[in-house]
């Protein structure tokens, strides 16, 4: 899998901190040339002094997804660093914890634009220069949430279903120009991300889920995302076996889930 990545560019959103930035170092490992985008910049820069000690070319280029104008400079930007990117690798993006009934209408808003508009924008920029260089590959995290609803994730399930549908389109329309898709679904992994997940007025949520605590290890997630972009799988569920479990209940027993969804009992 190494030669896969290594002297490759690879443009990884999300890299400041969770999957994204244990991608980051996994990748440097590997020997790719890495541009890492977030919004923190002084967070990227800590990655980036990480990275560095595996691999030489680490570019930083701050992006925020929920401001579309960014995306086509930051495209330029990375085409001036590097005049090709191998693989973009859409990482960033808003996970939520509020009941319907008490999530504003701009919550869901704010988790469209970050988790899909955002992803859907920087492809959309990126995708004339790997069209122009007659390869490529885009893989775009989504989430187990991706493949049915939940209490509390309503906007942050829609927003990754919705990726679903997308990226599905795309990979029909850019096989025949030698430019992979990849779909891979994580599920409850050892980060932080409930800490600034929206509650229903859009403030953080503040903490860490006790399901993430006991999730697969982000360093685990990070080498089978690795091995599914490297083997060029279209969809992969990158989870434990109570949630793979869920999503062969939805495919082929959707009433068995749909009853057990509805037992669960969330506490804000």
């Amino acid at each position: 899998m190494a030669h896969t990545f290594s002297d490759k560019v690879v443009w990884l959103t999300g890299a400041s901190s969770g999957i994204g930035k244990e991608l980051a170092i996994q990748l440097a490992k590997k020997g790719a040339r890495l541009i890492l985008s977030a919004r923190n910049k002084k967070k990227l820069e800590e990655v980036r002094k990480e990275a560095v000690i595996f691999t030489k070319d680490v570019t930083v280029l701050p992006l925020d997804y929920a401001e579309e104008a960014q995306m086509t400079p930051a495209v330029q930007s990375a085409m001036a660093v590097f005049s090709r990117v191998d693989h973009l690798i859409l990482c960033a993006g808003i996970s939520q914890r509020s009941f319907i009934m008490d999530t504003r209408v701009e919550v869901y808003r704010k988790l469209m634009e970050v988790n899909y508009f955002g992803p859907i924008a920087l492809t959309r920029a990126l995708l004339p220069h790997m069209i122009d260089q007659k390869e490529g590959h885009i893989t775009v995290i989504s989430s187990v949430a991706g493949k049915f609803g939940t209490p509390m994730r309503s906007g942050y399930s829609a927003s990754k279903q919705a990726l679903h549908g997308y990226f599905e389109s795309l990979h029909a329309e850019m096989y025949k120009r030698n430019i992979g898709v990849s779909i891979l679904c994580p599920g409850y992994i050892q980060t932080e991300i409930t800490l600034k997940s929206l509650t229903g007025d859009g403030s953080p949520y503040g903490k860490v889920d006790d399901s993430l605590e006991h999730g697969m290890p982000v360093q685990t997630c990070a080498r089978k995302i690795l091995k599914a972009i490297a083997a060029k799988k279209r969809e992969v569920i990158i989870a434990q076996p109570r949630e793979k479990t869920a999503v062969y209940l939805k495919r082929f027993l959707p009433g068995v889930l749909f009853r057990l969804v509805r037992k669960l009992n969330p506490v804000e």
